[in-house]
């Protein structure tokens, strides 16, 4: 059983037989992330055929392997390789080189929540910019998942973080939340266009990385508070609107504008680069460093449900089908 199509609906699938190369896999939980959506809108870098299974990440537990399959075997979890898979469903048969096994001593929300948005956060923070302990990131979208995994695995590397966040009504308890993720600085999109910031920022060292998922004015706002030869890393458009950059900025500053997508960066190293990073990100896991991000666990029945709370804004839940 899984969810099809691009207006998605819940069907029975048959399953095909279980060949040489192949694995049979019990899902257990996937997320709902904006890339999944896009990718149901035809508005994303990578599309499935269609008919398709959505989602693009998640775990599944290993049920049977054909019998040439070496790497996995029953009882394992596997994550996917890449996107496109198609993990909001029950089960399937996929080949094994479209899995990534994982080890099963870290919780389920982290192992479903682990292939995509952490994996862009360690990649963002490491291959850009030579960080070293003391230096500061600044970044938008702080609540997302991405910038959830930005502030732990920054705090990790000693960097500090100014985080921007949109203002809400509960701007205090989101504050307080991304604090105890190890976030040094919460400010709104408001507050980071006043002049007193600069004197706000005297305390800190200037940015030399700034990581944006929106575009727009607040893009522009990050590449203000950059330092001189900085990087401006876009992963991102929330806001559907172009990074601004003054041009006086990029003369004087000699700022960097660069893009982020994982999907590339997957195709330009190899399957065992990736399952180094996975590995990685699961020693931070169980040091306690990185948490998943703050999740709702939803029956694959509910799916309706999960998808429109998925695309409201404010939410500070991401929403995790489960099987």
């Amino acid at each position: 059983m899984g969810i099809t199509g691009t207006q998605p609906r819940l069907k029975n699938l048959e399953l095909p037989a279980v060949g040489g190369s192949d694995v049979h896999v019990k899902m257990l939980a996937a997320p709902i992330n904006p890339s999944d959506i896009n990718m149901i809108q035809g508005n994303y870098g990578l599309l499935p055929k269609l008919p398709a299974v959505g989602g693009n990440e998640g775990v599944g537990q290993v049920v049977a392997v054909g019998s040439s399959v070496t790497g996995v075997k029953p009882g394992d979890w596997v994550i996917p390789a890449n996107a496109g898979l198609g993990t909001w469903r029950t089960e399937a048969v996929f080949s094994e080189e479209a899995l990534v096994g994982v080890p099963k001593d870290i919780p389920l929300p982290s192992a479903a929540t682990l292939g995509v948005n952490p994996c862009t956060a360690y990649r963002m923070l490491v291959d850009f910019e030579q960080l070293q302990p003391g230096d500061c990131v600044i970044q938008n979208a702080s609540n997302s998942g991405v910038g959830q995994a930005v502030i732990q695995i920054a705090a990790a590397l000693g960097l500090r973080t100014i985080n921007v966040v949109r203002d809400r009504p509960d701007i205090q308890k989101l504050t307080e939340r991304l604090r105890n993720l190890g976030a040094d600085h919460v400010i709104t999109e408001e507050e980071l266009r006043k002049h007193e910031m600069k004197n706000f920022l005297k305390d800190v060292p200037q940015p030399r990385l700034a990581l944006n998922c929106v575009g727009g004015k607040s893009s522009t706002e990050l590449l203000r508070h950059l330092a001189p030869g900085g990087t401006m890393v876009t992963y991102g458009g929330m806001a559907k609107q172009p990074v601004i950059a003054s041009v006086g900025l990029l003369i004087f500053k000699d700022l960097k504008l660069r893009g982020f997508w994982l999907s590339q960066w997957k195709k330009d190293h190899s399957p065992d680069q990736f399952k180094e990073l996975i590995l990685t990100l699961c020693d931070l896991i169980r040091r306690g460093q990185l948490t998943a991000p703050a999740c709702s666990q939803v029956p694959l029945q509910d799916y309706q449900r999960a998808l429109e709370a998925s695309t409201q804004p404010f939410v500070s839940s991401k929403q995790i089908l489960t099987m």
